[in-house]
């Protein structure tokens, strides 16, 4: 096999035995550096490894974003675990089951061919050879490269793919064992509460260090610039001794902000840049039509605050966090600290859902200052609501503008898309990257590098999914990275693509209501991929599209493939107008190639369909100067329990094909389909997030 056919991660770690072994207790030890976030993805690769393995899932023990023991697969970002890991989980499996049936031939003296594997065990012809993977596993060296072995079983020879394998993670989730990093417990363990400044750019100018140290149940001071904190011998109490030492601290003002966040972003002076050109928009006659639509600044609201546990043992660093990139976290606490990166540990154990970066990498940098005061001596660092609201990275404010021609036919012959939006990435990137909140705060502060916006052929960042996917001759994508707005932004699930699907998909239906074509038909009409086609249509059927709006209610329609190269997918959603605006059922259709788990696919779209409509309803971080304001619940509502719409999602399972990530796919088709619904039952269109009840009104009026 060449090395040009191998995931990218095998390059870097090629030999079998990096990514499994074989235990003297009939277990099998996968290691992956993907992470479990909510997403069933290390439901998934158990999935694989037991299929290509031919052993029961059950046998399979799973290991994954360990600096110490996992193979470096970067972040768990951007929908692409099962193109990437999932494939290197693939061919390091198959490479252990050739490797070792090799091995079995040889001492049998039989043809591999006529070897199968049940279980583990190994059989010659159907005859029970006595031999199985964990008596060969003594003989055989799985340091050999997995490219020298490595032959995937074809779709048809697959046992377990395409199976709904239960959720390896739900159980001591749903039975409230300790689960969580939040739970863990080690000897000696002390407690801190970091004291936040009023805003992002105040300073520490004062601090009465003796007063502080008086307090009850204080132990010790965590100083550094800045940087302040109290740790305590219970949680009670570092959370108490906190509240009471900022009567004992002075900062500096803060600096200034714009009034209108939207209209900042708006009114940027950026570059423009061009991502993406076929044809010439511009040389385009026609009938021209337009949106402009926005997004406000949004918190993750992960309903867990972040937490990490930290703890220095002779110069040596281990941190338990929730980071979804712990690789690259390690290199940033190694450039904070000055250390060598194999001095450092970094082991994820995970926390509340998070699809993006929130602020499990800061508290994790948190925890590592505070264990600093009190070396030998484990140290947990839990932050608290406010503290999540204030300090964790946002989602950034976006304006995108959209412009459609359409031909004499109807037919849309330009689409040209500008975004305007601050920074969506600004993760841990190692030690020219640290991009951890504790850094600039420091006594020697780290500088943070200009913001990067990345190629829209990689996928994008603020233009993501700015191209659409449609047939249709004469396409643009330009882009204004802001870059001089106070707010700290970074990576949330989707990143551009949550508004810029919704500019697109939006106009589109505007186009075909006001061409009086039904908006289903109008999308087939555009649609040369098969595949997308497919989910369209079975979307419809599954939501009886379209329906008969009547009564304040209507159905609406939207479709996206993720990053033009993810999974397709198709949503259509009922939506009713009474004392509120209510989306009662959410219908999905999806395309993902080889549907592994469907189960865990299902969950993934409908969990995306939730979230989409908690953001397109109800969320907005609200502002005083650079300081957020947002700091509770009730200040930042989202979906309650009670208005979750009912859902059903079908796939369209392809196993002939590589599968494709679905953890980002459902959430702007999902927005544009909730904003089509409402103008099919209102008669008018809100074009700034969210879609409030008094918008509503306001653009009916």
């Amino acid at each position: 096999m060449s090395g040009h056919d191998l995931p990218e991660a095998i390059a870097r770690h090629p030999a079998i035995d990096q990514w499994l072994g074989f235990g003297t207790d009939g277990r099998v030890d996968l290691r992956s550096g993907k992470v479990e976030i909510g997403q069933g993805i290390n439901t998934a690769f158990i999935q694989i490894a037991a299929d290509e393995l031919d052993i029961d899932p059950a046998r399979i023990d799973l290991v994954a974003g360990d600096t110490r023991t996992t193979p470096d697969e970067g972040v768990t970002a951007g929908s692409r675990s099962m193109q990437t890991g999932g494939a290197a989980v693939r061919f390091a499996a198959s490479a252990a089951r050739h490797a070792l049936l090799g091995e079995a031939a040889k001492l049998l003296q039989a043809r591999v061919e006529d070897l199968s594997v049940d279980d583990g065990r190994i059989f010659v012809e159907g005859r029970d050879s006595d031999l199985s993977y964990w008596t060969l596993a003594e003989k055989v060296d799985l340091g050999q490269e997995i490219a020298r072995f490595a032959r995937p079983k074809t779709p048809a020879e697959r046992n377990l793919s395409g199976r709904r394998l239960a959720r390896v993670d739900l159980p001591a989730k749903v039975l409230g064992r300790p689960a969580f990093v939040h739970d863990l417990a080690f000897e000696g363990m002390l407690h801190a509460r970091v004291l936040n400044p009023p805003a992002p750019s105040a300073r520490l100018e004062d601090l009465d260090e003796a007063a502080i140290r008086a307090l009850a149940g204080v132990v010790a001071i965590a100083r550094d610039g800045s940087f302040l904190a109290v740790i305590a011998e219970s949680e009670f109490d570092a959370v108490r001794a906190a509240e009471k030492a900022g009567r004992h601290c002075a900062w500096s003002a803060a600096g200034s902000a714009p009034r209108d966040p939207i209209a900042a972003v708006d009114g940027t002076e950026a570059e423009i840049e061009t991502g993406f050109e076929q044809g010439d928009v511009t040389a385009c006659e026609g009938r021209r039509f337009s949106t402009t639509v926005s997004r406000p600044y949004l918190s993750h609201g992960s309903i867990g605050p972040s937490c990490a546990i930290a703890v220095w043992n002779d110069g040596r660093l281990t941190v338990h966090c929730h980071s979804q990139s712990v690789f690259p976290l390690r290199g940033s606490l190694a450039g904070v600290f000055d250390l060598d990166e194999a001095h450092i540990d970094v082991i994820h154990v995970p926390g509340a859902g998070c699809y993006g970066h929130n602020g499990a990498d800061d508290v994790a940098l948190d925890a590592a200052l505070c264990a600093r005061a009190a070396p030998g001596r484990p140290v947990r660092v839990q932050w608290s609501r406010a503290d999540e609201f204030a300090r964790a990275p946002l989602a950034p404010a976006m304006v995108t503008r959209a412009t459609a021609v359409t031909g004499a036919d109807g037919l849309i012959t330009a689409f040209d898309v500008e975004v305007r939006s601050p920074p969506h990435n600004r993760r841990p990137g190692g030690r020219d990257a640290v991009n951890l909140v504790a850094a600039s705060h420091l006594a020697h502060p780290l500088p943070v590098p200009p913001p990067a916006a990345g190629s829209l052929a990689s996928g994008g960042s603020l233009d993501r999914n700015s191209v659409p996917s449609y047939a249709i001759a004469n396409l643009r994508s330009r882009r204004r990275l802001v870059r001089d707005l106070p707010w700290r932004t970074s990576a949330m699930r989707g990143l551009g693509a949550f508004l810029n699907v919704f500019a697109i998909e939006t106009l589109i239906d505007e186009i075909a209501t006001e061409l009086g074509r039904d908006p289903l038909d109008y999308r087939l009409a555009h649609a040369a991929d098969e595949r997308i086609r497919a989910v369209l249509r079975r979307a419809a059927e599954l939501g009886g599209w379209p329906g008969s709006p009547k009564d304040g209610s209507a159905l609406g329609l939207a479709y996206s493939r993720y990053k033009n190269a993810a999974a397709y997918c198709a949503v259509v959603v009922r939506v009713e107008l009474d004392e509120d605006i209510r989306v009662t059922h959410g219908w999905a259709a999806l395309d993902a190639g080889e549907a592994v788990n469907p189960d865990g696919i299902a969950n993934q779209i409908e969990g995306g369909l939730v979230q989409a409509a908690s953001w397109t309803l109800k969320e907005q971080i609200g502002f005083e100067g650079e300081a957020v304001a947002t700091r509770d619940w009730e200040s930042y509502p989202i979906l309650t329990f009670a208005e979750v719409p009912e859902t059903r999602v079908e796939i369209i399972d392809r196993p002939e094909l590589e599968p494709l990530g679905v953890g980002e796919a459902a959430q702007g088709p999902t927005a544009a389909a909730i904003a089509n619904a409402l103008a099919r039952a209102a008669g008018a269109r809100v074009r700034a997030l969210p879609i409030t009840r008094d918008k509503l009104v306001s653009a009916l009026a």
